[in-house]
C-alpha cells in the first residue's frame, strides 16, 4: 500500500470515529490545506533538524546511538495536530523528510547514510501517524484505553525502521546488529511515547493556565523542584535519592492530570537518559550500552506508569463532569415535568368539578324526569369524574412536592391517634366490608416530630393500598412502636405479597405493577407522593414482602 493511500484511508477512518465522539474536543482541523498553512510544517522541520543534530552529536560523544530520539515524536505529534487531507499529508511528509535529511547532513553523516536514515525515520513517522489515526479515537490519550493504544503504536512503528537502520549502523560503526536494533528501536519508541503524549494531550484549555497566576506559579514551582531533583540525580553530583522523582511526577499528575505528568516525564526522560549516557547518575559504573538500556528501562518501568494514574484521574474528572451535567439535565427535566403536571391538573380541576355538578343534578332529577338507567349512567359519570378529581389532587401534590413547594409543619404528634383516625376513616369505605382493621401501639408516649396532616395522609394511603391489594387476607394491621430514637409505623396485610422485582418498582410514579387493566382502582402516584412527604418530614419509607405471605409497608419518623 502506498503512503498516500494509507494516509487517505486513515483520514476516512478518523472522520468516521470523530462523528461518533460526542462532546469531545476536536484535536485536528479538518482538511487543512498545506499551501495555506505552511508555518506548522516548516517549524516542525526546523525543530526536527535541530533535534537530529543534537541527538547524533550527543550520541557520538558517548559512543552510542541516541537513547531518546525526539525528532520522530515531535514530527508525529505536530503532523497529527496540525492538519489532515491527502495534499497536506504529502506536503507535510516531504517537509519532515527534508528536515531529517538536513539534520543528518549537518551532523556530518555521509550522503548515502543520511538518505538511508532519512528513509528509516520517515517510514516510522508515517507508520505512527497512520496507526494513531486509525486506532486512537479522536487522538485522545487522556484515557487509559487511548493511552494503551498509543503506547502500542509507539512500540510497533519503529520496528521496520530499526531493521533498516541497524544494518547501516552495524556496517558503519562495526556495532553488533542485535545491539544496534535494540538501541534504535528503544530510543525511537521512547521518543514517540514521551514526546507524542505531550503533543497529543496539549489543548487550548491548558494555555489558560497562563492567565491564572496561582496555577502558573504552582506549575513553575513544581517544574523547578523537578528540574533540581533531576540535576541532583543525573549530573556529576549523582546523589542517591532517586525516589524523590516519583512523588514529584505523581504530584504533577494529581495537580495537572495527563498534561502535567507528560511534561514531567519529558523533563525526567531527557535529563535521566542524557545524564546516564554521559556517565552520571546511578548507573555510571556500567558500560555505555548498558547505561543507555538501564536509563531507558528506568523511564519506561519507573516513571511512565504514572501516566496511567493521570489518565485514570482524567477519566474520573470526565465522568464526574458528565454526571454533573446529567444531573442538571435531569433536574431541569423534572422541574419541567412538575410544572406540566401542575398546569394540567389545575386546568382539569374546573371542568371536572362542572361535570360532577351536572352529573349529580342529572342523577337527582333536577334537570328533568330521568329513567332508572339514566340515573345509573349519571352516577357512573359522577364516580368517574370524582376519580379524575382525586387524580388531579394527587398530581398537584406530587408536582408541589417535587418542586419543593409543599411545606410541612413539624410538631410533636401522637402517632397512636393518627393510626386510630386512619382506622376510622378506612372503616367507612366500601372496600372495608368484611375486612378487619386492627391498631397496635407497642409502648408508651409514641410521639413523633411530624406534620400530623401529612403523616395521616401517608398512613391513609398505605392503608388504602393494603385494603385494595391485600383484602384477600381478611385483616389489615396498623402498628406503631419505637425503633431506636425513631418511631416505626407499619401497615401490614395478609394478601398475595410482592416479588423482589415489583418491590423495586413500587415507588416509581404511574407504575401499577401490571395492574393497569385490573378492576382495582388506582393511578400509581400515591406511593410516590407518600415517599416524598415522608422524606420532607425527615423520615424513611420502605417495604418488606414475601410472595404468598403478605406485605409490610413501614415508615420511620424521628421521635420526640
Amino acid at each position: 500500500m502506498s503512503m498516500s493511500r494509507a494516509l487517505h484511508r486513515s483520514e476516512v477512518a478518523l472522520e468516521a470515529t470523530a462523528k461518533g465522539a460526542i462532546g469531545v474536543e476536536t484535536q485536528v482541523p479538518p482538511n487543512a490545506d498545506f499551501f495555506r498553512q505552511p508555518l506548522a510544517p516548516i517549524l516542525t522541520a526546523l525543530g526536527v533538524a535541530i533535534l537530529v543534530v543534537l541527538a547524533i552529536s550527543f550520541a557520538r560523544t558517548n559512543g552510542l546511538i541516541a537513547g531518546l530520539w525526539g525528532a520522530g515524536g515531535l514530527a508525529m505529534a505536530a503532523w497529527l495536530r496540525s492538519g489532515r487531507g491527502l495534499q497536506y499529508d504529502l506536503g507535510f511528509g516531504a517537509v519532515v523528510a527534508a528536515g531529517v535529511f538536513a539534520g543528518e547532513i549537518l551532523a556530518g553523516n555521509p550522503l548515502w547514510l543520511s538518505a538511508l536514515f532519512t528513509l528509516s525515520n520517515v517510514l516510522e513517522i508515517v507508520l505512527a501517524v497512520v496507526l494513531t489515526r486509525r486506532m486512537v479515537t479522536g487522538l485522545h490519550v487522556d484515557s487509559v484505553q487511548g493511552l494503551a493504544r498509543f503506547w502500542t503504536i509507539c512500540a510497533i512503528a519503529p520496528l521496520p525502521a530499526a531493521l533498516l537502520g541497524c544494518v547501516a549502523v552495524a556496517n558503519v560503526g562495526g556495532q553488533d546488529s542485535l545491539d544496534a536494533f535494540r538501541i534504535w528501536w528503544s530510543g525511537h519508541a521512547l521518543g514517540f511515547a514521551v514526546i507524542g503524549v505531550v503533543g497529543l494531550s496539549l489543548r487550548k484549555a491548558h494555555w489558560r493556565v497562563l492567565k491564572q497566576p496561582a496555577r502558573l506559579a504552582e506549575g513553575l514551582g513544581l517544574g523547578a523542584l523537578l528540574g533540581g531533583a533531576c540535576y541532583a540525580l543525573f549530573s556529576h553530583l549523582s546523589l542517591p535519592f532517586g525516589f524523590l522523582l516519583l512523588p514529584l511526577i505523581l504530584l504533577a499528575a494529581v495537580r495537572f492530570r495527563v498534561i502535567g505528568a507528560a511534561w514531567a516525564l519529558l523533563m525526567v526522560s531527557v535529563v535521566a537518559i542524557g545524564g546516564t549516557m554521559a556517565g552520571h547518575g546511578p548507573y555510571h559504573q556500567f558500560a555505555a550500552e548498558d547505561r543507555a538500556l538501564l536509563a531507558q528501562l528506568l523511564v519506561l518501568l519507573g516513571y511512565m506508569p504514572i501516566l496511567v494514574v493521570a489518565a485514570l484521574l482524567e477519566e474520573r474528572d470526565q465522568l464526574m463532569q458528565r454526571a454533573k451535567e446529567g444531573r442538571l439535565r435531569a433536574e431541569r427535566a423534572s422541574a419541567a415535568k412538575s410544572r406540566l403536571l401542575a398546569n394540567v391538573a389545575h386546568e382539569i380541576k374546573s371542568p371536572v368539578g362542572g361535570v360532577i355538578g351536572i352529573g349529580e343534578l342529572w342523577a337527582g332529577g333536577h334537570l328533568g324526569q330521568v329513567t332508572d338507567s339514566q340515573v345509573e349512567m349519571a352516577q357512573m359519570l359522577v364516580k368517574t369524574a370524582r376519580q379524575i378529581e382525586a387524580l388531579t389532587h394527587d398530581l398537584l401534590d406530587v408536582a408541589r412536592a417535587e418542586a419543593g413547594a409543599v411545606k410541612v409543619d413539624l410538631r410533636p404528634t401522637e402517632v397512636s391517634g393518627v393510626l386510630e383516625d386512619v382506622r376510622r376513616s378506612m372503616a367507612l369505605l366500601p372496600e372495608a366490608e368484611g375486612l378487619r382493621i386492627d391498631v397496635i401501639a407497642d409502648g408508651d408516649a409514641l410521639v413523633a416530630m411530624a406534620d400530623s396532616q401529612r403523616l395521616t395522609q401517608v398512613v391513609g394511603n398505605l392503608a388504602s393500598n393494603a385494603m385494595k391489594y391485600g383484602a384477600s387476607g381478611g385483616v389489615v394491621v396498623l402498628r406503631a412502636a419505637w425503633s431506636g430514637d425513631r418511631i416505626r409505623i407499619e401497615v401490614i396485610d395478609r394478601g398475595p405479597g410482592l416479588s423482589e422485582d415489583k418491590q423495586a418498582q413500587l415507588f416509581e410514579p404511574f407504575n401499577r405493577l401490571g395492574l393497569d387493566r385490573s378492576s382495582i382502582e388506582g393511578h400509581g402516584v400515591g406511593l410516590t407522593l407518600a415517599k416524598r412527604l415522608v422524606e420532607l418530614q425527615g423520615g424513611d419509607i420502605g417495604v418488606h414482602s414475601v410472595v404468598g405471605q403478605g406485605a409490610t409497608f413501614w415508615v420511620e419518623i424521628p421521635g420526640v
